[in-house]
């Protein structure tokens, strides 16, 4: 858990300010700031990135080949979670609004961008031994 700690600490700062700088564009645009589910999709998207990072986390040593499939499925996970918990809310109008898209897709972007960031490192850092 000791080696997560940057990783949750980080992702979470970046998720604020990323919460922060989308509520100043819907400001800005003079838009509805917390419709659309925006706050639980950062919060789910959160606690899954941090799921999976945890999970890979605690596998990436034993059985490190297997760690691109646990991230695939991981994604395979986010996705599942999009289409039961948010389209249909998205849907009932039968249209999704850019902002209705944005308010799952920046979190989810912003979240997968910082995993794959501390993985990689994290991977280009392993020592491998025979």
């Amino acid at each position: 858990m000791k080696r997560s700690t940057p990783f949750l600490l980080g992702l979470f700062i970046i998720l604020c300010f990323t919460f922060g700088l989308h509520l100043l564009v819907l400001s800005l645009l003079e838009l509805p700031l917390f419709e659309n589910r925006i706050i639980p999709s950062y919060l789910i998207n959160y606690l899954l990135a941090v799921l999976l990072f945890v999970l890979i986390q605690s596998n990436i040593n034993k059985q490190s080949n297997n760690t691109a499939y646990i991230f695939m499925l991981g994604s395979g996970i986010k996705f599942v979670v999009f289409f039961t918990v948010f389209y249909p809310f998205y849907q009932e109008d039968g249209t999704m609004e850019k902002t209705e898209f944005a308010a799952f897709f920046v979190p989810y972007a912003t979240c997968l961008i910082v995993e794959v960031l501390f993985l990689s490192k994290q991977l280009n850092n392993q020592t491998y031994s025979e």
